[in-house]
C-alpha cells in the first residue's frame, strides 16, 4: 500500500467539500479521480500530499517513498535551459560517474596493496550503484522524454522564455525522469498535444510507478486507470477498472440502489396503507399492529443521489444554403514571423463536423482565425453566417455581469429569454449578477456557449471548447454537436470529443493540410498504416544502403587485393630481371676469358646460355611493361 484515506473529511469552513472519504491506492495501481467542477478533487490531491490537514479520519503515504506532483498550469521559474534543468535529475548519477573516474585514476597509482584493496572495494561498490541505476544511459533517457513531450530542438532554450503551458509540460517531463513510486498528477493533458498525448500514455503504461490522475480526457483515463474514483455528492465512490468499465458499473449500481430503495417504498407504502386502514378496527387491529412493528423493522435505504441536470446546449437546425460552406485556396499562414502553413487548400462541404488536429504550435488557431475572418484565399459559401468560440474567452467583457454580457449582443430578446438560456447551459440564478472576471472556467466556458448559442449561426468554429468543462458537460456539448445541422470546424485536443463529433479530419503536418475523409478512428488507422509504411521505406533505405556498402567494402577488398597482388607480382619480376642481368653479366664476362675462349665446347655452352638469358629477359621487360 503506497497510500490510503480512512474515512476522510474536509471542510472549508462551514462549506463542506466531502465526507467519509475511503480509498487505497498499491503498488503499480493507476486511479483516476473524476467527478463535478468544484467536486473537490484538486482539494483531495492536496490532503494526499499534506499539503491540507483532513478535519476528520486519516490520511497515511508509506514511509520512504518518493512522490511527484504537477498541480494545474504549474511550470517553473528558472534561468536554466530545458536540457540543463532535466540533467540536474542526474546530479547525484553525474557525480558517481566522477567519482568512479578519479578512483579509476586512483587505483593506478596506489602507493601499497592496503590503498589499493581500499580503492578498489569503493571502486566496486560505486560500478554497482551505477549499474543499478543505469547511471550511463542519463542522456538517452533525457533524450527520449524531451523529445516525446514535444521539446525536439529546444535542448538550448531558457526555460523563463517559455510559455506558461511549455512550463507545464516540461514540469511533467521532468516528474517522469524523476521515475517516483507515485505520480499524482491534476490535469496534466491540458497543454498536450494529440501526438505528445499518445506518446505519454505508452510511456506510463510501461512505468512500474502508482498513479493518482485528475483528468477529463477520457482516452487517456482508458488507456491507464486500473481503478476510477468518483467524487460526487461530497462522498467518493470507486470503481474497478477503467473509464469505459466505470460508465458500466456506475450504471449497473445506480439502477441497483434505485431498484432497493423503490422496493422498500412499495413495502412501505403497503404496510402504511394496511395500517392506514385496519387499525381502528377491532378484528384487524391486532394484524394492523403487526405490520406497524414490520414497518419499524424495515431499513430504509439511502435515497440514490441523483446528480444535477447537465448543460443542455442547443444549435438549431439550420444549414447554409451554399454546398460549399468555405473553401481556402493556397492560404499561407504566418504568425511571430513565422510562417505556419503554406498554400492551403480546404473545402469544408455543408453540413460536415470537421476536426482540425496538429502538433502545438502548427497554426491551428491561427487558421481557425483566418477562415474566420474571410481573409484573402477563404472564400465563405453564399449566405453562410459564421460564430466563432475562442477558447480563452477573449471577446466577453470582464467588467460585465453575466446577464449583461449575453443581453446585451441580443437587446432586442426578452429578459426572461436570456435567463433561460443561461440557466439550460448550467449557469443559474445565483450567477447572473456574477462579474465575467470572477467566473470559473468552467462557468466561463458556459458563459461563452451562450453567447455560441444566441448568435444562430450555420456554421460554427470552434477553439477548444471542451477545455474547462467537465465531462457531463462535454459530453452534453457534444450531442449538440451532433445533433446539430450546420457545419462545425473545430480545433481540440479532446481525442473521445473528436471521436464523438467529427466525420472527417484534418491536420496541420509541416506545414502542410493533410485531409483525412473519414472519422477520427479512420485518421488513426491511416496516420498509422502511413507510418508503417514510412518505417517500411526507411528500413528498405537503410538496407540497400548496407548492401551498398557492403558490396563497396567487398569491391574495395578485391582492387585492394588486386593491387597487393599486381604489386608484389612487379617486385618478383624485378628480381628476376635482376638476376638475369647478373648472370647475363657474368656469363660475358667469361667469355674474355683465355681459357674458356680456347674451349669451343664451353663456348657454346655459355652462347646457348646467353640466348635462353635474352629471351627470357626480352619476356620479363615486355610483362613488366604491361604491368605499369
Amino acid at each position: 500500500m503506497l497510500l490510503s484515506f480512512e474515512d476522510v473529511g474536509f471542510a472549508y469552513g462551514e462549506d463542506e467539500i466531502f465526507r467519509g472519504v475511503t480509498f487505497k491506492i498499491n503498488e503499480g495501481e493507476r486511479a483516476g479521480l473524476i467527478g463535478e467542477n468544484g467536486a473537490g478533487k484538486t482539494t483531495l490531491l492536496k490532503l494526499a500530499l499534506g499539503f491540507l490537514a483532513p478535519d476528520s479520519g486519516r490520511i497515511t503515504l508509506k514511509n520512504g517513498i518518493k512522490t511527484g506532483y504537477l498541480a494545474q498550469n504549474g511550470g517553473y521559474v528558472s534561468g536554466n535551459t530545458v536540457y540543463g534543468e532535466m540533467l540536474s535529475v542526474f546530479s547525484e548519477d553525474l557525480m558517481d560517474i566522477e567519482r568512479l573516474e578519479k578512483l579509476s585514476h586512483g587505483i593506478s597509482e596506489a602507493a601499497d596493496g592496503s590503498e589499493y584493496r581500499r580503492l578498489a572495494a569503493r571502486f566496486e561498490s560505486v560500478t554497482d550503484r551505477i549499474n543499478a541505476r543505469e547511471s550511463y544511459g542519463a542522456d538517452v533517457k533525457i533524450k527520449t522524454v524531451l523529445n516525446g513531450m514535444g521539446f525536439s530542438g529546444m535542448y538550448d532554450r531558457v526555460i523563463d522564455t517559455m510559455s506558461g503551458g511549455e512550463k507545464t509540460r516540461l514540469k511533467l517531463a521532468r516528474l517522469l525522469l524523476e521515475e517516483p513510486d507515485i505520480l499524482i498528477l491534476d490535469e496534466p493533458t491540458n497543454h498536450l498535444d494529440i501526438s505528445t498525448l499518445f506518446w505519454l500514455e505508452d510511456y506510463l503504461s510501461t512505468r512500474k510507478c502508482a498513479l493518482l490522475v485528475v483528468s477529463h480526457d477520457r482516452y487517456f483515463l482508458d488507456k491507464l486507470c486500473t481503478d476510477i474514483l468518483e467524487l460526487e455528492n461530497g462522498s467518493l465512490s470507486a470503481f474497478r477498472g477503467n473509464y469505459t468499465k466505470y460508465k458500466l458499473l456506475k450504471a449497473e449500481k445506480q439502477a441497483r440502489l434505485l431498484k432497493e430503495y423503490e422496493a422498500y417504498e412499495e413495502e412501505a407504502a403497503k404496510l402504511k396503507d394496511y395500517i392506514d386502514r385496519n387499525i381502528v378496527r377491532a378484528t384487524t387491529a391486532r394484524s394492523a399492529q403487526s405490520r406497524v412493528k414490520k414497518l419499524g423493522k424495515l431499513e430504509a435505504p439511502e435515497k440514490p443521489y441523483t446528480p444535477p441536470r447537465p448543460p443542455e446546449f442547443r444549435f438549431g437546425d439550420m444549414t447554409t444554403p451554399a454546398e460549399k460552406a468555405v473553401v481556402v485556396s493556397g492560404l499561407d499562414l504566418s504568425a511571430g514571423g513565422k510562417l505556419l502553413v503554406r498554400s492551403a487548400n480546404l473545402c469544408v462541404a455543408r453540413g460536415k463536423k470537421v476536426a482540425l488536429v496538429g502538433e502545438n504550435g502548427a497554426g491551428k488557431t491561427t487558421l481557425l482565425k483566418a477562415v474566420f475572418s474571410g481573409c484573402a484565399g477563404v472564400e465563405k459559401g453564399r449566405g453562410v453566417k459564421m460564430a466563432l468560440y475562442d477558447q480563452e474567452g477573449l471577446d466577453l467583457d470582464p467588467e460585465n455581469t453575466v446577464l449583461a454580457e449575453l443581453w446585451q449582443r441580443h437587446a432586442a430578446a426578452t429578459q426572461t429569454e436570456m435567463r433561460a438560456l443561461l440557466a439550460r447551459s448550467g449557469l443559474f440564478e445565483e450567477d447572473m449578477f456574477k462579474k465575467v472576471r470572477s467566473l470559473s472556467g468552467g462557468e466561463r466556458a458556459k458563459l461563452a456557449l451562450c453567447v455560441l448559442q444566441a448568435e444562430n449561426a450555420d456554421f460554427l468554429l470552434l477553439d477548444e471548447p471542451t477545455n474547462h468543462l467537465d465531462l457531463p458537460a462535454r459530453e452534453s456539448l457534444e450531442r449538440a454537436l451532433k445533433d446539430f445541422g450546420g457545419t462545425v470546424l473545430f480545433v481540440s485536443h479532446d481525442r473521445y470529443f473528436i471521436s464523438a463529433v467529427a466525420d472527417e479530419v484534418v491536420e496541420i503536418e509541416d506545414g502542410k493540410l493533410n485531409t483525412y475523409c473519414g472519422n477520427y478512428d479512420f485518421y488513426v488507422s491511416e496516420k498509422s498504416a502511413r507510418a508503417q509504411e514510412e518505417a517500411r521505406l526507411a528500413q528498405e533505405e537503410k538496407n540497400a544502403e548496407f548492401l551498398k556498402k557492403r558490396e563497396q567494402s567487398h569491391k574495395n577488398r578485391a582492387v585492394r587485393a588486386a593491387e597487393a597482388a599486381k604489386k608484389e607480382k612487379m617486385r618478383e619480376t624485378e628480381r628476376s630481371i635482376t638476376l638475369l642481368e647478373e648472370e647475363e653479366n657474368a656469363l660475358t664476362l667469361s667469355l674474355s676469358d683465355p681459357d674458356v675462349a680456347a674451349d669451343y665446347k664451353k663456348v657454346k655452352e655459355i652462347s646457348a646460355r646467353l640466348a635462353e638469358i635474352k629471351k627470357s629477359l626480352d619476356d620479363l621487360y615486355n610483362a613488366y611493361s604491361d604491368m605499369i
